[in-house]
């Protein structure tokens, strides 16, 4: 394939902070680039610069004669009264496409888009469109070279899948920044990694992310042995030095200065490959009850619209939902109904005496004139963090803020940095039951991986709203869609619910009867009990608490120091608190199933 960019010895700095240093980089004809690294890594000036609405400090962009670049940034902002049309027809009028033909291609454009109102104001679209819209507006033009900034945060799952087959199926090549490995696996044939520990600023790998992964692995574990070799290395003629080398042979120059070169080759690869990593607990309270929250024929309506109807849904310590649906379809007014802040139209929610819940909110409400060190730290200089006085500089490096960044507002922090600002506030509140809508906008793979590892350890139940379908896989233990009608349906994970969608499209196509989801989401068949599976119904609870009670004696035989200090009894213990663990867990599953099966 012939290149068609070539990004030659770029480097940028912002003020002291350098952010990449003598970087090179190319696309050719038809690639799909997925762009990926740490959260400050410069993802986003990197593709500004290419874009050509940034200047580096050194080095240059060349493109082939004639290539047409279209850029969309991560926000997409139109201003007040301007149609859907009327923003095409604006990109097209500086466009190469012939008049005789921008009729065909706007109408062509926006009908792949899923536009059906032209005349729609663009600003009073859901962010979702609005990334379509200015998607649209960027093809419109027929660009060789499209360049994305995170188009996956603003889109729904749907919106999602559509951008996937638009890149796809086009042939023009594609730079796109993104943290949704699902989406990079799709649609990449080729990654990019922006980051300092590799030797050349970046690591590039030809395939989709499964395949940069296995390359990955194989760099780190190659450069891991180097950096042991050199150790060893660098101990011996440091050993030979202390020794009192003499520099009066030729010989003996050279050896010290072979040792000196070694000593500077291991202090930059430890430099590189030092990393930080946030660290993300959240805070769970001291609860015994197993039932915290049980909705019961749930129905709600809004603006007219029936969103729910005969909603059943227990809620237990454990009960990971990952919650999908269009938008529109009820996802933020099941949190809350569940917060309490909505009130149903019928049926009843009932929460377990004292349930504390909490609610990471999308929409993010942070002052931007506040300094970070008071929105970590509101009313003081620390924090009581699971019983524990923090003081805000270490509570702020936790999340991976400098000292120096405590004075700054929250204004001119990245999104990554802000969504690690909530983060931060929302462990400091013990629950029992966590709301997270979209919590992982503009967070860093890195960042995503210390999230999901918390989530999958927090005690309590949760409820999960996000387009990170591999976050979703990971985390839920049970996916509730919604079909934005009333209509909700339990799956076991999001591949199931993406069958079930594309069933009712296939039908709704061929008109006939889709056979819609029972609306009791955890009883997809209404059954009686039989006579043993009553007999077994009545002791579970009983069962669930004796346990319970194991898991907790195994829990302080390993907090046990006679214990602990013992190899040999400190695993035994620990395999009988992953056994007694394991069972509590299998009655809890059969618990859910034999509700189901009762009814909820």
């Amino acid at each position: 394939m012939a290149l068609i960019l070539n990004a030659k010895e770029l480097s940028k700095a912002f003020g002291s902070a350098p952010l990449f240093d003598n970087i090179s980089f190319t696309c050719a004809e038809g690639e799909r680039i997925g762009l990926i690294g740490p959260n400050g890594s410069g993802k986003s000036t990197l593709l500004k610069i290419l874009a050509g609405q940034l200047t580096p400090d050194a080095g240059e962009v060349a493109l082939r004669k004639k290539t047409r670049l279209a850029y969309v940034a991560q926000d997409s902002v139109f201003a007040p009264g301007v149609t859907v049309r009327a923003r095409l027809e604006q990109a097209l009028s500086g466009s190469a496409v012939p008049n005789e033909e921008r009729e065909a291609q706007l109408v062509r454009t926006l009908g792949r888009a899923g536009f059906e109102d032209f005349h729609a104001e663009a600003a009073s679209l859901s962010g979702g469109w609005r990334k379509r819209l200015a998607i649209a507006e960027a093809l419109v033009a027929a660009p060789d070279v499209l360049l994305l900034d995170e188009p996956t945060n603003h889109l729904d799952l749907a919106g999602i899948d559509w951008l996937e087959q638009l890149l796809a199926q086009q042939p023009f090549a594609s730079i796109v920044i993104s943290h949704d490995r699902y989406f990079l696996e799709n649609v990449a044939t080729a990654m990019v990694e922006l980051n300092r520990a590799y030797p050349e600023g970046l690591l590039r790998v030809a395939g989709n992310y499964s395949a940069f992964l296995e390359k990955k692995d194989e760099f780190l574990h190659a450069q891991a042995k180097r950096q042991e070799a050199l150790e060893n290395m660098v101990r011996r003629e440091m050993e030979w030095l202390r020794r009192g080398a003499k520099a009066r042979t030729t010989k003996s120059k050279a050896r010290i200065g072979k040792a000196h070169q070694l000593m500077d080759e291991l202090g930059d690869l430890n430099a590189r490959t030092r990393t930080a990593t946030a660290n993300i607990d959240f805070s769970a309270t001291e609860r015994k009850t197993k039932r915290l929250l049980v909705l019961e024929a749930l129905r709600c309506e809004l603006g007219g619209k029936l969103l729910l109807d005969g909603l059943d849904f227990v809620f237990t310590q454990g009960t990971r939902v990952g919650l999908v649906g269009a938008n529109g379809s009820g996802k933020t007014t099941l949190l809350r109904l569940l917060q309490g802040m909505l009130p149903p139209t019928a049926g009843t929610v009932t929460r377990a005496d004292g349930l504390r819940i909490v609610y990471f909110d999308q929409n993010r409400p942070l002052d931007p004139d506040t300094t970070l060190r008071r929105a970590l730290a509101p009313d003081a200089d620390s924090v009581v963090y699971q019983g524990r006085v923090i003081h805000v500089n270490a509570w702020a490096a936790r999340f991976l803020f400098t000292q120096e960044q405590l004075g700054q507002p929250v204004g001119r922090l990245s999104g990554g940095e802000r969504a690690r600002v909530l983060i931060a506030r929302l462990m400091l509140e013990p629950s029992d039951l966590l709301l997270l809508d979209e919590p992982t906008n503009d967070l860093d793979i890195p960042t995503l991986e210390i999230l999901e590892e918390s989530l999958l350890e927090f005690p309590g139940a949760l409820v999960l709203v996000t387009h990170d379908r591999y976050l979703l896989d990971r985390v839920s233990t049970v996916v509730l869609g919604l079909d934005g009608q009333g209509g909700a349906q339990r799956f076991a994970d999001y591949a199931q619910w993406e069958e079930w969608l594309d069933e009712r499209a296939k039908a709704k196509e061929q008109a006939v009867p889709v056979p819609v989801a029972p609306v009791a989401a955890n009883a997809p068949a209404r059954k009686k009990l039989s006579y043993l599976e009553a007999r077994e119904y009545e002791t579970i609870e009983a069962r669930i608490a004796e346990a319970e009670a194991e898991v907790e004696r195994w829990k302080m035989a390993l907090e046990d120091p006679a214990v602990f200090s013992d190899h040999t009894r400190i695993a035994e213990a620990s395999e009988a608190h992953e056994r007694a663990r394991a069972a509590a867990d299998e009655l809890y599953a059969r618990w859910h199933e034999l509700e189901e099966k009762a009814g909820g």
